[in-house]
């Protein structure tokens, strides 16, 4: 394994993908597969990714669509995680899916729909539970104001 190209690929991966993912990715490996971590983090991540020939954004395009027409639903969620990460909007994922539609399936393009507004509400789950919990005992009502016109 070529420890630099590894450490780039890691630093990609969880630019991308975001820590949290990463991190689950990690915990879960074992002798059986670490193999597979290690070559997808060095060559997926670092050598091809790592490239500069297309943006990180044009690289997600790229793949929800194949891996859209591929009917990979696991690695679909985590790269509209992705491809939100690098700058696609929701309306351009959708335009992705819809192009799937057309040349690479009907099937195809509709569990990836599924499968898009799956992530979608996760993510929108995870920045819920991320937000700071109200201190309690405060009250959100506006105070009143005291005589004078001054709260």
């Amino acid at each position: 394994m070529d420890k630099k190209m590894f450490d780039k690929g890691m630093g990609i991966r969880r630019a991308v993908l975001g820590d949290a993912y990463v991190d689950r990715a990690v915990a879960n490996m074992n002798d059986f597969n670490q193999p597979l971590q290690e070559l997808v983090t060095q060559y997926c991540w670092g050598e091809v990714w790592g490239r500069e020939g297309l943006s990180k954004r044009d690289r997600s395009l790229l793949n929800l669509g194949m891996i859209s027409i591929l009917n990979r639903g696991h690695e679909l969620k985590a790269h509209v995680r992705g491809a939100l990460n690098n700058g696609l909007s929701r309306d351009e994922i959708r335009e992705v899916l819809l192009q799937v539609a057309i040349y690479g399936g009907v099937p195809a393009a509709v569990d990836s729909f599924r499968l898009a507004n799956e992530a979608f509400r996760e993510i929108e789950a995870e920045q819920a539970e991320a937000k700071p919990a109200k201190t309690k005992g405060k009250s959100d009502a506006k105070p009143k104001k005291a005589k004078g016109g001054k709260a």
